[in-house]
């Protein structure tokens, strides 16, 4: 198990980062936010979590603690994945997150692309008297991100595809988003792209 990252940042794009540690470079996927605090060839430390599968190993990388146990708490959910966790950790804050959670807001819950109504109410059963014991502060701010090559339309819609949203889907959002906020930064974007495509399903 990989439980953290400490190296040169060597790349940035809208849903990971490529960090090099003693000569190997590792893709940790992480939210739009997270990533937002991230700049090319400085020192950076992510905790992270590993999902090992079949044909697959992911890292998922956080700045703090709180963040990475509330993304290990949603995996515990029945029916949520690393995919629909990471979603709602980018469409919530922690601190917004485990007030959903405890107030059981599922309106709230439901914005995040990939939880209906039922799956936000198994989500309020199975972690409202969990996330108290979650001790951390306030997630970061989002902070205007820097790209990485393609357009801002690009890398939204690559980004909303890697979460498993069709083409289609992601570019109707996506233009959609930049129509209305046309000044917006790409994390903000991506993050109003999500909300977008939750409440359009």
């Amino acid at each position: 198990m990989i439980a953290s990252i400490r190296g040169s940042v060597v790349d940035i794009a809208l849903d990971h980062a490529v960090l090099e540690a003693a000569g190997v470079g590792y893709r940790v996927n992480a939210t739009p936010a997270t990533l937002a605090t991230l700049h090319r060839g400085s020192e950076a430390t992510l905790l992270t979590t590993m999902i090992v599968r079949e044909d697959s190993q992911t890292l998922y990388g956080f700045p703090d603690k709180e963040s990475r146990e509330l993304f290990e708490l949603l995996l515990t959910v029945s029916g949520v994945g690393p995919r629909i966790a990471m979603a709602t950790l980018a469409v919530h804050e922690p601190d917004s997150l485990r007030t959903a959670l405890a107030d059981s807001d599922i309106g709230a819950l439901t914005r995040v692309p990939g939880i209906g109504k039922r799956g936000a109410e198994r989500m309020v059963v199975e972690l409202r008297d969990k996330v108290d014991a979650v001790i951390g502060r306030a997630g970061s701010s989002v902070v205007p991100g820097s790209g990485a090559g393609n357009s801002m339309r690009d890398q939204i819609v690559e980004a909303l595809i890697g979460l498993g949203f069709p083409v289609k889907q992601a570019e109707e959002a996506t233009d959609a988003v930049l129509a209305q906020q046309p000044e917006a930064t790409t994390s903000i974007a991506l993050r109003s792209a999500l909300a977008y495509l939750g409440k359009s399903r």
